[in-house]
Protein backbone atom coordinates (compact mmCIF):
# COMPACT_ATOMS: atom_id res chain seq x y z
CA UNK A 1 0.00 0.00 0.00
CA UNK A 2 1.35 3.69 -0.96
CA UNK A 3 0.13 6.40 1.43
CA UNK A 4 0.29 9.83 0.23
CA UNK A 5 -0.06 12.56 2.75
CA UNK A 6 -2.12 15.43 1.76
CA UNK A 7 -3.42 13.82 -1.01
CA UNK A 8 -6.42 16.56 -1.68
CA UNK A 9 -3.83 19.48 -1.87
CA UNK A 10 -2.11 20.38 -4.84
CA UNK A 11 1.00 18.35 -5.13
CA UNK A 12 -0.96 15.34 -3.28
CA UNK A 13 -3.07 15.22 -5.87
CA UNK A 14 -1.27 15.28 -8.40
CA UNK A 15 0.81 12.44 -7.26
CA UNK A 16 -2.17 10.17 -6.55
CA UNK A 17 -3.36 11.15 -10.46
CA UNK A 18 0.33 9.97 -11.68
CA UNK A 19 0.43 6.83 -9.04
CA UNK A 20 -2.87 5.33 -10.95
CA UNK A 21 -1.01 5.45 -14.30
CA UNK A 22 0.89 3.11 -12.33
CA UNK A 23 -0.61 0.84 -10.33
CA UNK A 24 -4.19 -0.43 -9.23
CA UNK A 25 -6.08 2.40 -7.04
CA UNK A 26 -6.41 -0.34 -4.88
CA UNK A 27 -2.75 -0.12 -3.68
CA UNK A 28 -3.61 3.61 -3.44
CA UNK A 29 -4.20 5.40 0.12
CA UNK A 30 -4.97 9.09 0.09
CA UNK A 31 -4.66 10.52 3.97
CA UNK A 32 -6.43 13.48 4.13
CA UNK A 33 -7.36 15.93 7.01
CA UNK A 34 -11.38 16.23 5.68
CA UNK A 35 -12.20 13.07 3.70
CA UNK A 36 -14.93 14.68 2.35
CA UNK A 37 -13.16 16.64 0.02
CA UNK A 38 -11.49 13.36 -1.51
CA UNK A 39 -14.76 12.11 -2.62
CA UNK A 40 -12.98 12.06 -6.28
CA UNK A 41 -10.47 10.20 -5.23
CA UNK A 42 -12.70 7.85 -3.27
CA UNK A 43 -14.84 7.40 -6.73
CA UNK A 44 -11.44 6.49 -8.49
CA UNK A 45 -11.04 3.34 -5.95
CA UNK A 46 -8.76 5.14 -3.78
CA UNK A 47 -8.80 4.10 -0.34
CA UNK A 48 -9.13 7.89 1.61
CA UNK A 49 -8.55 7.91 5.33
CA UNK A 50 -8.36 10.85 8.02
CA UNK A 51 -4.78 12.10 8.84
CA UNK A 52 -4.65 14.97 10.57
CA UNK A 53 -1.00 16.09 11.71
CA UNK A 54 -2.52 18.03 14.41
CA UNK A 55 -4.07 14.57 15.82
CA UNK A 56 -1.66 12.21 15.95
CA UNK A 57 -4.40 9.67 17.18
CA UNK A 58 -5.50 9.84 13.37
CA UNK A 59 -2.11 8.97 11.88
CA UNK A 60 -2.05 5.19 13.34
CA UNK A 61 -4.95 4.17 11.00
CA UNK A 62 -4.22 6.35 8.10
CA UNK A 63 -0.53 4.29 7.64
CA UNK A 64 -2.21 1.10 8.70
CA UNK A 65 -0.46 -1.69 6.37
CA UNK A 66 1.50 0.78 3.88
CA UNK A 67 4.67 -0.25 2.89
CA UNK A 68 5.11 3.18 1.07
CA UNK A 69 4.61 6.77 2.71
CA UNK A 70 5.31 9.99 0.75
CA UNK A 71 5.06 12.57 3.66
CA UNK A 72 4.07 15.64 2.40
CA UNK A 73 5.77 18.73 4.05
CA UNK A 74 3.02 21.02 6.11
CA UNK A 75 2.36 24.93 5.38
CA UNK A 76 2.50 26.47 7.91
CA UNK A 77 6.02 27.79 9.41
CA UNK A 78 7.12 27.22 13.03
CA UNK A 79 4.36 23.62 13.57
CA UNK A 80 5.58 21.77 10.88
CA UNK A 81 8.59 19.81 12.70
CA UNK A 82 5.87 18.45 15.59
CA UNK A 83 3.58 17.58 12.72
CA UNK A 84 6.07 15.68 10.89
CA UNK A 85 7.39 14.00 14.11
CA UNK A 86 3.84 12.94 14.27
CA UNK A 87 3.59 11.07 11.36
CA UNK A 88 7.23 9.69 11.19
CA UNK A 89 6.14 8.25 14.72
CA UNK A 90 3.27 6.63 13.46
CA UNK A 91 5.27 5.69 10.07
CA UNK A 92 7.83 4.30 12.47
CA UNK A 93 5.32 2.36 14.39
CA UNK A 94 3.33 0.53 11.25
CA UNK A 95 7.02 -0.56 10.19
CA UNK A 96 7.08 1.29 6.56
CA UNK A 97 9.67 0.36 3.95
CA UNK A 98 9.96 3.47 2.61
CA UNK A 99 9.08 7.13 3.59
CA UNK A 100 9.97 9.68 1.21
CA UNK A 101 9.18 13.10 1.85
CA UNK A 102 9.00 16.67 0.27
CA UNK A 103 12.02 18.53 1.36
CA UNK A 104 13.57 22.31 0.41
CA UNK A 105 16.65 23.16 -2.08
CA UNK A 106 19.55 21.72 -0.08
CA UNK A 107 18.14 22.12 3.09
CA UNK A 108 20.91 21.39 5.49
CA UNK A 109 23.04 23.36 4.54
CA UNK A 110 21.21 26.40 2.92
CA UNK A 111 20.18 29.99 4.40
CA UNK A 112 16.59 29.97 2.40
CA UNK A 113 13.99 30.68 4.90
CA UNK A 114 12.00 27.75 4.59
CA UNK A 115 14.97 25.33 5.19
CA UNK A 116 15.23 24.84 8.78
CA UNK A 117 11.82 23.52 9.62
CA UNK A 118 12.84 21.24 6.69
CA UNK A 119 16.59 20.31 7.61
CA UNK A 120 15.28 19.40 11.36
CA UNK A 121 12.77 16.80 9.34
CA UNK A 122 15.13 14.99 7.90
CA UNK A 123 17.11 14.95 10.77
CA UNK A 124 14.33 13.25 12.70
CA UNK A 125 13.65 10.95 9.96
CA UNK A 126 17.28 10.25 9.54
CA UNK A 127 16.86 9.47 13.55
CA UNK A 128 14.08 7.04 13.05
CA UNK A 129 15.53 4.47 11.24
CA UNK A 130 13.23 4.31 8.40
CA UNK A 131 14.47 3.93 4.91
CA UNK A 132 13.73 7.02 3.06
CA UNK A 133 14.27 9.69 0.69
CA UNK A 134 14.37 13.39 0.74
CA UNK A 135 12.94 15.07 -2.51
CA UNK A 136 13.99 18.34 -2.10
CA UNK A 137 11.62 20.40 -4.31
CA UNK A 138 12.94 23.35 -5.33
CA UNK A 139 10.26 26.39 -6.53
CA UNK A 140 7.00 25.86 -8.21
CA UNK A 141 6.26 27.75 -11.33
CA UNK A 142 2.83 28.13 -9.59
CA UNK A 143 4.45 30.10 -7.26
CA UNK A 144 3.95 33.30 -10.01
CA UNK A 145 0.77 32.82 -11.02
CA UNK A 146 -0.91 35.81 -9.44
CA UNK A 147 2.34 37.34 -10.85
CA UNK A 148 1.64 36.22 -14.38
CA UNK A 149 -2.12 37.98 -13.81
CA UNK A 150 -0.73 41.36 -12.40
CA UNK A 151 2.11 41.61 -15.16
CA UNK A 152 -0.53 40.98 -18.37
CA UNK A 153 -2.50 43.82 -16.50
CA UNK A 154 -0.41 46.16 -15.95
CA UNK A 155 2.97 45.16 -17.66
CA UNK A 156 4.75 45.97 -15.40
CA UNK A 157 6.97 43.25 -13.18
CA UNK A 158 7.77 44.91 -9.34
CA UNK A 159 10.42 42.89 -7.36
CA UNK A 160 14.07 43.26 -5.55
CA UNK A 161 15.50 40.06 -6.60
CA UNK A 162 18.14 41.83 -8.73
CA UNK A 163 19.99 39.69 -11.14
CA UNK A 164 19.25 36.13 -8.85
CA UNK A 165 17.82 33.58 -10.92
CA UNK A 166 15.09 31.03 -10.30
CA UNK A 167 15.44 27.07 -11.37
CA UNK A 168 11.31 26.55 -11.29
CA UNK A 169 9.49 22.98 -12.38
CA UNK A 170 5.93 23.13 -12.65
CA UNK A 171 4.12 21.15 -10.02
CA UNK A 172 3.32 18.20 -12.09
CA UNK A 173 6.50 17.97 -12.33
CA UNK A 174 7.89 17.45 -8.94
CA UNK A 175 4.75 14.85 -8.65
CA UNK A 176 5.72 12.61 -11.20
CA UNK A 177 9.12 12.21 -9.73
CA UNK A 178 7.18 11.26 -6.63
CA UNK A 179 5.15 8.97 -8.26
CA UNK A 180 8.63 7.30 -9.65
CA UNK A 181 10.38 7.33 -6.28
CA UNK A 182 7.39 5.46 -4.64
CA UNK A 183 6.74 2.88 -7.44
CA UNK A 184 10.67 1.77 -8.44
CA UNK A 185 13.59 0.52 -6.71
CA UNK A 186 16.65 1.86 -6.21
CA UNK A 187 15.92 5.34 -4.24
CA UNK A 188 16.38 4.16 -0.45
CA UNK A 189 19.15 6.71 1.63
CA UNK A 190 19.11 9.13 -1.50
CA UNK A 191 18.60 12.71 -1.55
CA UNK A 192 17.71 14.41 -4.69
CA UNK A 193 17.81 17.85 -5.53
CA UNK A 194 15.02 18.92 -7.34
CA UNK A 195 14.59 21.65 -9.84
CA UNK A 196 14.30 22.38 -13.47
CA UNK A 197 15.92 22.82 -16.12
CA UNK A 198 16.92 26.62 -16.79
CA UNK A 199 17.29 29.08 -14.20
CA UNK A 200 15.68 32.64 -15.05
CA UNK A 201 15.88 35.93 -13.98
CA UNK A 202 12.50 38.06 -12.95
CA UNK A 203 13.36 39.95 -16.52
CA UNK A 204 13.57 36.71 -18.10
CA UNK A 205 10.00 36.18 -16.61
CA UNK A 206 8.82 39.34 -17.93
CA UNK A 207 9.66 38.92 -21.30
CA UNK A 208 8.11 35.68 -21.32
CA UNK A 209 4.49 36.91 -20.22
CA UNK A 210 4.87 39.90 -22.98
CA UNK A 211 5.51 37.40 -25.72
CA UNK A 212 2.24 35.15 -24.49
CA UNK A 213 0.29 38.19 -23.35
CA UNK A 214 1.08 39.83 -26.83
CA UNK A 215 2.21 43.47 -25.18
CA UNK A 216 5.46 45.17 -23.85
CA UNK A 217 5.91 44.19 -20.46
CA UNK A 218 9.22 45.08 -18.47
CA UNK A 219 11.05 43.99 -15.05
CA UNK A 220 11.43 47.04 -12.56
CA UNK A 221 14.16 46.06 -10.00
CA UNK A 222 14.00 48.26 -6.62
CA UNK A 223 15.60 48.11 -3.74
CA UNK A 224 13.65 46.05 -0.67
CA UNK A 225 12.64 49.16 1.10
CA UNK A 226 11.11 50.40 -2.27
CA UNK A 227 9.57 47.08 -3.53
CA UNK A 228 7.94 47.12 0.23
CA UNK A 229 6.17 50.51 -0.63
CA UNK A 230 5.14 49.58 -3.66
CA UNK A 231 3.72 46.58 -2.55
CA UNK A 232 1.75 48.89 0.13
CA UNK A 233 0.41 51.02 -2.23
CA UNK A 234 -1.16 48.19 -4.06
CA UNK A 235 -3.05 47.04 -1.10
CA UNK A 236 -0.70 44.23 -0.59
CA UNK A 237 -1.81 43.00 3.19
CA UNK A 238 1.33 43.50 5.44
CA UNK A 239 2.01 39.45 5.96
CA UNK A 240 2.15 38.95 2.44
CA UNK A 241 4.56 42.02 2.05
CA UNK A 242 7.02 40.16 4.71
CA UNK A 243 6.96 37.17 2.73
CA UNK A 244 7.28 38.55 -1.01
CA UNK A 245 10.42 40.41 0.08
CA UNK A 246 12.19 37.35 2.14
CA UNK A 247 11.35 35.27 -1.13
CA UNK A 248 12.88 37.91 -3.31
CA UNK A 249 15.80 37.70 -0.86
CA UNK A 250 16.38 33.92 -1.82
CA UNK A 251 16.28 34.63 -5.22
CA UNK A 252 19.10 37.71 -4.86
CA UNK A 253 20.94 35.50 -2.78
CA UNK A 254 21.05 32.98 -5.87
CA UNK A 255 19.18 30.23 -3.09
CA UNK A 256 17.04 28.82 -5.72
CA UNK A 257 19.11 28.68 -9.22
CA UNK A 258 20.46 25.51 -9.08
CA UNK A 259 19.84 23.15 -11.92
CA UNK A 260 21.05 19.94 -10.59
CA UNK A 261 19.13 17.84 -13.19
CA UNK A 262 17.84 15.32 -10.96
CA UNK A 263 14.46 16.71 -11.59
CA UNK A 264 14.76 15.71 -15.40
CA UNK A 265 16.79 12.22 -14.54
CA UNK A 266 13.67 11.11 -12.65
CA UNK A 267 10.72 11.93 -14.82
CA UNK A 268 12.69 10.61 -18.18
CA UNK A 269 11.84 13.62 -19.87
CA UNK A 270 12.15 17.75 -19.71
CA UNK A 271 10.71 19.78 -17.32
CA UNK A 272 7.84 21.92 -17.77
CA UNK A 273 9.72 25.43 -19.34
CA UNK A 274 8.71 28.44 -18.22
CA UNK A 275 7.46 30.07 -21.20
CA UNK A 276 4.98 26.89 -21.15
CA UNK A 277 3.71 27.89 -17.94
CA UNK A 278 2.56 31.55 -18.60
CA UNK A 279 0.54 30.06 -21.79
CA UNK A 280 -0.89 27.80 -19.21
CA UNK A 281 -1.90 29.79 -16.95
CA UNK A 282 -2.92 32.92 -19.68
CA UNK A 283 -5.14 30.52 -21.78
CA UNK A 284 -7.04 29.34 -18.63
CA UNK A 285 -7.75 32.75 -17.51
CA UNK A 286 -9.52 34.01 -20.65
Amino acid sequence: MIVVTGATGGLGRLVVQDLLAKVPASQIRGAVRTPENAKDLADLGVDVRKADYDQPETLAQALESADKVLLISASEPGKRVPQHQAVVDAAAKANVRHLAYTSAPRADTSKLFVAPDHKATEELIRASGLPFTFLRNGWYHENYAQVVANVTATGVLHGSAHRGKVASAARADYAAAAAEVLTTEGHHGKTYELSGDAAWTYEDLAEAIGREAGRQTRYEDHSREDHAKVLADAGVPEAVVGYLLTADQAVADHLLGDTSGDLRALIGRPTTPLAAYVKEVLATRG
